[in-house]
């Protein structure tokens, strides 16, 4: 019965998550303006669900965020579309597995990652004061090295056409991106789940 009910709350722990995940992935909350850029938040629920349920929950929440950010990028296509919707693709079958790798794949690295980040502190004993930020940070660079370096490997012919740029300069423009979006969002998503990851821990606690 004890492993019913812990169950049944896993359960209920990971749809409440996942419906924060959508919520924020379907409205502006999924956005925050810093100085330069917009970051996404969509991932924290995805590191924060890593940490609270452990990997394989986090694997789901990635999963959803990929789903919803393939649904957006076919509903709302842009220039980069391309990689993140398989209807989007321009080179057939193997863009299609392409876009579906980086749309859901690289997202449900994060919480993989992230999971297993955490659980490896724990084993440490890292302090939460050090542990979450830093896991924060580690789940939000996954979800950007994942996504750009996949671009990079299995699209940079593509990327180079869209954004006009001669095959050599897609390395610059991939670290550019990195540097400029990926670090910021990082950070914020450190602060974020150091925050919130610490009010969740004292009144919900973990499962792993």
């Amino acid at each position: 019965m004890n492993n019913k009910k812990r169950d049944t709350r896993w359960l209920t722990s990971v749809a409440l998550m996942a419906a924060i995940v959508i919520l924020l992935a379907n409205t502006p909350l999924g956005m925050i303006q810093l100085p330069i850029i917009k970051a996404t938040t969509v991932h924290i629920p995805v590191i924060l669900g890593a940490i609270l349920l452990g990997p394989m929950a986090g694997a789901i929440l990635g999963g959803i965020f990929g789903i919803c950010s393939m649904i957006s990028n076919t509903m709302a296509p842009t220039l980069l579309s391309f990689a993140f919707s398989p209807f989007m693709s321009m080179t057939g079958l193997s863009g299609v597995l392409k876009a579906v790798w980086i749309a859901v794949g690289c997202r449900i690295m994060i919480g993989v990652v992230a999971g297993w980040v955490w659980i490896l502190f724990k084993k440490c004993k890292v302090n939460h004061l050090a542990a979450l930020p830093i896991t924060g940070f580690i789940g939000s660079m996954t979800n950007t090295i994942f996504v750009m370096g996949s671009i990079y490997l299995l699209l940079a012919q593509e990327y180079a056409s869209v954004k006009s740029v001669a095959i050599d300069a897609v390395w610059g423009l991939i670290m550019g991106t990195i540097t400029a979006s990926g670090i910021p969002e990082a950070i914020a998503a450190a602060i974020l789940v150091a925050v919130i990851g610490k009010v969740l821990i004292r009144f919900v606690g973990e499962s792993n």
